[in-house]
């Protein structure tokens, strides 16, 4: 029986790799994802929180929707407050429906991604053609609104077709964060180049961690900081990548924000001994080194 593999990187031991450092000789870069999406009434995906037949309820519609109603505001607060950058990957239908969010994120100074037009919907069971002009629409979209082109992608709910790194790369994408193999950002190889897979928490996520594995708030909280805590020890040999993801429609309910705010102080705590950082800066320190630091290409 045949194992099958792909052709996008090699395997590499993360023990066995050059070394480097992030700007000012620090070792563990840290930064915070905010998935702001829009989801369309009474169609596509579910979040995991009610059985299938209910996922386009208006009970679950409305649920999500308190995200960009509320939850998003909370949140920005909080990161204003604590002075911690951040990145968003958006939705384009965000512009329509939630104009006054990606005005806020402009004026904060925060990266925004590519994430598709609505999370209601996957791109990764499309054809070829048809993902080639989602990905377009997608980014002169953003181009037009924010005055340049985003330099990093999300798919909606990760989802990859076979040709999805290639299709990235060809409309000028330097990174994307679908693959989550590693915890240094690794170089794929596409038909006609490479691509950053930009580390990205499968865990340290709250769609995962609180609606899909069920931890409590407290408990979510704790798993950031005993996730920071083990990095930062382990960054001493190696440089390395915190991630931290946050959907407003989970974290930004009040009951959640003061386990959240929690592990963001202990985390500012240590604000000397790290990069916090958005990942386009990430990306474009990346692209610096010399070639053969960064496996994979």
């Amino acid at each position: 029986m045949d194992v099958k593999t792909h052709n996008r990187y090699a395997y590499s031991s993360i023990n066995k790799r050059p070394t480097y450092a992030w700007p000012n000789g620090k070792r563990l870069a840290v930064y915070v994802a905010l998935n702001i999406e829009q989801f369309s009434y009474g169609e596509g995906k579910g979040a995991a929180i009610a059985p299938p037949d209910q996922a386009v309820s208006d009970s679950i519609y409305s649920w999500r929707d308190y995200g960009n109603r509320v939850g998003i505001w909370r949140v920005l607060e909080m990161l204003q407050e604590l002075d911690i950058p951040a990145e968003a990957q958006i939705n384009t239908a965000i512009y329509e429906h939630c104009p006054d969010i990606p005005d806020a994120l402009r004026e904060l100074g925060h990266e925004i991604l590519g994430h598709g037009i609505s999370n209601s919907f996957e791109q990764g069971d499309l054809d070829e053609a048809t993902e080639a002009a989602h990905i377009k629409f997608v980014t002169e979209f953003l181009t037009r609104a924010e005055g340049r082109q985003p330099t990093g992608w999300m798919s909606p709910w990760l989802s990859n077709s076979a040709l999805t790194p290639d299709l990235l790369h060809e409309a000028g994408y330097r990174y994307f964060m679908d693959w989550t193999c590693d915890d240094q950002p690794i170089w794929m190889t596409t038909r006609n180049g490479r691509i950053l897979a930009m580390p990205y928490p499968i865990e340290c996520n709250d769609t995962r961690g609180i609606v899909w594995y069920r931890y409590s708030s407290e408990e979510f909280a704790d798993m950031i900081i005993a996730c920071f805590d083990e990095m930062l020890r382990q960054s001493a040999k190696q440089p390395l990548v915190c991630p931290i993801s946050l959907h407003p429609f989970v974290v930004g309910r009040p009951y959640r924000l003061g386990p959240l705010r929690r592990a963001f102080e202990h985390i500012n705590a240590h604000r000397d001994q790290i990069w916090l950082a958005r990942p386009g800066e990430i990306c474009t320190h990346i692209e610096t080194l010399p070639a053969g630091t960064v496996p994979g290409g």
